[in-house]
């Protein structure tokens, strides 16, 4: 079975606001057995337009474990945080299992 990503891209707007969300994250992503893989490391563009923003990428065990987690009382109760202080995307992708 391949494991299950979550690749996020953020543009935070507002980082006071956003800091809620930063700190009670990684307990409910550690909850549905995921880990950061990429944490708002440093980023270049090598192809496209524009910046890259705050890169993420979690791992899990499935792309069904990743939607768990994203679809989890405890992740939809701190989403809002994130949405209301920051611009950007959220893509959940199933790795190469070969």
């Amino acid at each position: 079975m391949p494991k299950g990503y979550l690749i996020g891209e953020i543009e935070v707007t507002n980082m006071a606001g956003y800091e809620e969300y930063r700190r009670e994250v990684p307990a409910t992503i550690a909850a549905y057995g995921g880990r950061y893989v990429v944490r708002a490391g440093e980023a270049k563009l090598l192809e496209g337009s524009g910046g890259p923003g705050r890169m993420v990428v979690l791992e899990f065990d499935s792309p069904e474990k990743a939607m768990a987690w994203y679809n989890s009382s405890e992740y939809q109760a701190i989403l809002p945080h994130r949405l209301n202080n920051s611009k950007g995307r959220a893509i959940i992708v199933a790795g190469h299992d070969g």
